[in-house]
Parts: C-alpha cells; structure tokens; sequence
C-alpha cells in the first residue's frame, strides 16, 4: 500500500511540474487585428505559460513582447519577428497608415525592441525583421529548441 501511494505521490509531483512548465509555442504568424492579439496574450499572460517563438511572429503576432513577461519568452533559432505600422483599408481598398494604432502598437513594445526599431526608422509601411544573434541577444534561447525541429 506505501508503494503505490509513494507512485501516486511521485506521479501527481511529476504532472504538476510538467504542467508548470506548460509552453505555447508561436511560429508562422503572419498577425492580424491588433484587438484580438491584445485579448489573446492578456488570456496568455494571465496563464502563466511560456510562450516559444519558433517562426515567424509578424505584425500583431509581435504584441506579445509587451503583453508576456520578458522571461516568460523564449526564442528558438527560427524565430523571425516582422514589425510594421499599423493600417487600415480606405474607402476605395487603398492601405492607410494608422498613425494612432501605429503609436499605441509602439508603446507596448519593451524599451529593447522600442530602440532597436528606432534605429531603424520606426513603425513604416515596410516590414522590418529582427531575428538571428539580434533576437537572441534580447531573449533567452529555448532550451526545447532541438526536441521543436525534431517534431516537425
């Protein structure tokens, strides 16, 4: 009888370190409306979870760097962010630059990432990437970073 109470001891220890160690991984996001990444990463936060960024993560998908705690992120080699301004559709289809959606999208950023797109012109129509020994300078590699590429 202490035998299989020490197994079940050991098996609900193992399951709540594992599920403390939940992750969310991000890879081929191309975005999308600012709002329902602002409500999706707040649910995020709220978890607790790590969330691996293992692709790309352009656009809103970016928000999550302001919304996740800053060592609740990691980055695997793959990891691709993409920032732009924000736009709208104008009345005849034509992109319109959100001046003010653009300023809020900015604002949630970490200082880091703030500065590293100064640098480089700010939020424009035109894409910027920040990925390789950059990113990896800025966040913590993802230890499963072997065990994601081999579940491809």
């Amino acid at each position: 009888m202490r035998l299989i109470t020490g197994m079940l001891a050991a098996m609900l220890l193992v399951a709540g370190v594992a599920s403390s160690q939940a992750m969310v991984r991000i890879a081929d996001d191309r975005g999308g409306r600012i709002g329902t990444y602002v409500d999706r990463y707040q649910s995020l936060r709220s978890s607790g979870e790590t969330v691996m960024i293992d692709g790309l993560c352009a656009s809103a998908c970016t928000i999550v760097l302001g919304a996740v705690p800053h060592d609740k992120i990691c980055v695997t080699s793959r990891a691709n962010l993409g920032f732009h301004a924000a736009w709208d559709l104008g009345s005849n289809g034509n992109v319109i630059t959100n001046t003010e959606a653009t300023q809020m999208l900015y604002t949630m950023y970490p200082t880091s990432i703030r500065r590293w797109i100064a640098k480089r012109g700010g939020l424009t129509r035109h894409m910027i990437f920040l990925r390789g020994k950059q990113l990896m300078s800025m966040y913590r590699p993802c230890y499963m970073d072997a065990q994601a590429q081999a579940g491809r």
